[in-house]
């Protein structure tokens, strides 16, 4: 096994070499309409459709940089019978399912981190669990292939998501423990719910599709209705016991409804060292949601200010960012409808080599326009196309079921390790 991998992340389009993704199982399936809601989701998505979807997203970066599945990794440290314990103990507490525990404890490491994924079928021994309703003891993770969510690399140590819903605090202890536990990794995890000093707050929640790296000195951070302030002033806190440079964060309110704008990634990533997509209407037009900066310098915080937008406060901090609107710019409903299916949601393989989804036309269009040459993934699985010599480019997938899920490719993908930017 390979190990000591590490991880450093200093950008959003630093050249990737790591990353780590979950593909969708049986747990997308393993609903029903009526607890589709419950696991997030407004519709029930075909497996076998977005399954052929993934594999153009995981075909393209298995051709570029370093690959790892969740359920590798977690099978992986379950086989140290420490970690195992621990985590499953940990699991049932959460879960409230400690009936559960010597059952689980007595599978082997692949079984048990297929059922921790999965979901693990409730065995109706018992009048109580015979009249259940429920199929499952322990529920599917239906939203874990969106990796992006329940750690986030910050430099060369690992933020814990604290996760809005419960239905996915499941998947930040699984990532926290192969964070910890992994030769691959072993590094520090920054966790909200076990801050370095004093209570933790309970208000605080951090989500990955939240949280931007525009340079090892500059956060993006979104807050609405999966990042709470509380949770943001948890980095503020980590960051300030960091006192050997000037950092700041970047604050972008966003709407509660729709549901399309969950993360600040479905409205905004970065796509080179002087290019952005953006969607058009929150970033860049009047509207009332405040873009604040924060500057931390010295162990506390020297300023906390309104600005114009987003780009106009990356611009006082030495970045100069050409936007590109998520739908063109020309007609408005075609910006909404594209921006509902993640087309503001890319993801950099490298400084202007960029994948999403190809079902948004006029935002591939307008990529197109701004000099980035449009790819099928399709041509760079079958070998047409090297991705390693492209230069600045677009790759597309499918994402007809995928992007039902709620998510794009930035979503879908954890980095790990990437190399560094010339701004």
């Amino acid at each position: 096994m390979k190990s000591n991998f590490g991880v450093n992340v200093r950008s959003e389009i630093g050249r990737l070499e790591g990353v780590i993704l979950h593909t969708p199982g049986p747990e997308v399936e393993n609903m029903t309409p009526q607890n589709a809601e419950r696991a997030l989701y407004s519709d029930i998505l075909n497996l076998s459709v977005a399954g052929n979807e993934y594999r153009q997203l995981s075909g393209v970066l298995q051709k570029f940089c370093n690959t790892f599945q969740v359920k590798e990794l977690l099978s992986d440290i379950l086989e140290d019978e420490v970690v195992k314990y621990a985590l499953i103990k940990e699991i049932c507490q959460l879960d409230d399912v400690e009936t559960e525990f010597d059952r689980l404890l007595d599978l082997k490491a692949p079984e048990l981190a297929r059922q921790l994924l999965e979901g693990s079928v409730i065995i109706r021994d018992n009048l109580t669990r015979y009249l259940s309703k429920d199929r499952f003891s322990l529920r599917p993770l239906h939203n874990f292939f969106f990796t992006r969510d329940a750690s986030m690399s910050m430099y060369d140590e690992v933020l814990i998501g604290r996760m809005a819903n419960r239905v996915r605090e499941r998947e930040s202890l699984i990532m926290e423990a192969i964070f910890k536990h992994h030769p691959h990794f072993g590094v520090n995890t920054l966790n909200p719910l076990k801050p370095a000093e004093g209570k933790a707050d309970m208000k605080s929640t951090i989500e990955g599709g939240d949280v931007l790296i525009a340079r090892d000195d500059v956060l993006l951070i979104g807050t609405g209705s999966r990042t709470s302030s509380q949770g943001i002033d948890f980095i503020i806190e980590t960051l300030k016991a960091q006192k050997d440079k000037v950092h700041h964060i970047v604050v972008q309110e966003l709407p509660h409804t729709p549901e399309s704008f969950i993360h600040l990634d479905m409205v905004f990533t970065f796509l080179d060292t002087n290019a952005c997509m953006v969607y058009e209407p929150l970033i860049l037009k009047d509207n009332p949601y405040q873009t604040i900066h924060i500057q931390i310098e010295n162990g506390r915080v020297s300023k906390i200010e309104n600005e114009t937008n987003i780009l106009s406060a990356l611009s006082k901090l030495g970045f100069d960012l050409k936007p590109i609107s998520c739908g063109g710019t020309v007609d408005p409903w075609i910006q909404e409808r594209e921006q509902w299916h993640s087309g503001a949601n890319f993801f950099a393989l490298a400084p202007g080599k960029v994948i999403g989804y190809e079902r948004n036309e006029h935002t591939i269009e307008a990529l197109n326009q701004n000099g980035f040459e449009v790819v099928s993934a399709l041509d760079i699985m079958n070998d047409k196309v090297d991705v390693k010599t492209l230069g600045r480019s677009v790759i597309t997938i499918a994402g007809s079921e995928l992007a039902r899920g709620g998510g794009g490719c930035r979503c879908m993908t954890m980095p790990v390790k990437r190399q560094s930017v010339e701004w």
